[in-house]
């Protein structure tokens, strides 16, 4: 099993990043923003060329390694009416450096879906499936989370995005299903599943990204909380992920301090981010730990 860590939920700068990894003793890394002396923070598969270069150089000293990019193609931030071309743009900016570092995998979604929308788009299918088979053609392998879009609309939509992109594989958020409204029941959209979801998706998943929290419906909006302390049932999908022999990838996204796509995020503090980012590290090992003592536990019983 390769824990890791979504890079700038551990500080915006390079160095915080790799002090935090250090420090947990990991050696993986799932690189998002990133921002390199000198020069504007960016998307790891965006920034330019000599600040890739440095961010590059400073990981390898420091002995870690970028196990999936974690891109902003096809992400949140856009629809399907934005250009495609800024899509295959990043795509193609991806793959060589995916090769450089030698990553394997890529996190992909499948564009933000209308408030009102609850049925995936033809050119939705179309879009996916040209960027899986890019990345294929390459020897990578992309990974769609479940998140604000097409393929996270429920775990029928996920399944459904799967049978039209031959080859794409799942990265599995535990909490977004809180997040996000069921789309595949009758309105009043009532919140997902995460239980749920992981059932009817757990066959396509290489790639495990715990975060928690709980849904507030008088704000409208979700509290994040430490590992197996929320609703995103990440302690039993864990067992069950390690009791069926899961041993890939598990990267954490902490969201306490300070949430990705938040406006404010710039004024978040490198060293808050990196003391949060730490303590979740360290519960999610002794989590991970427990669970697989309980599983020797029960397999003895049994025996």
């Amino acid at each position: 099993m390769k824990l890791m860590g979504i890079g700038d939920e551990a500080g915006v700068r390079i160095e915080s990043q790799i002090a935090a990894l250090r420090e947990l003793g990991w050696t993986f890394i799932e690189p998002r923003t990133v921002e390199v002396a000198g020069y504007p923070k960016g998307n790891f598969h965006d920034i330019p060329d000599p600040a890739f270069d440095a961010a590059v150089a400073q990981l390898e000293k420091a002995g870690i390694q970028p196990y999936c990019f974690g891109s902003t193609i096809m992400n949140w931030a856009k629809t399907i009416d934005t250009p495609y071309e800024v899509t295959l743009a990043e795509v193609r900016r991806a793959i060589p450096r995916m090769k450089r570092v030698g990553a394997r995998y890529i996190r992909i979604m499948s564009f933000k879906p209308g408030d009102d929308e609850y049925k995936i788009p033809t050119k939705v299918f179309e879009r996916v499936r040209e960027v899986t088979q890019m990345f294929l053609d390459q020897g990578l392998q992309p990974v769609h989370e479940n998140c604000m879009n097409y393929g996270g609309m429920s775990w029928q939509h996920a399944l459904e995005l799967l049978d039209k992109c031959p080859g794409l594989k799942w990265v599995f958020d535990t909490a977004n299903p809180i997040l996000n409204p069921d789309r595949s029941k009758a309105r009043p959209w009532p919140r997902q599943d995460p239980w749920e979801f992981w059932e009817h998706i757990r066959d396509h998943v290489v790639h495990i990204h715990v975060k928690d929290a709980t849904w507030v419906p008088e704000r409208n909006e979700a509290t994040y909380h430490w590992p197996g302390e929320g609703q995103g049932r990440v302690r039993d999908i864990l067992k069950d992920a390690l009791a069926r022999g899961y041993d890939a990838g598990i990267s954490i996204e902490p969201h306490m301090v300070v949430v990705f796509h938040d406006p404010t995020a710039a004024a978040a503090n490198d060293e808050a981010l990196r003391r949060n980012f730490i303590e979740y590290g360290r519960r999610l090992e002794a989590m991970i730990e427990a669970l697989r003592q309980e599983l020797r536990q029960a397999n003895a019983g049994r025996s």
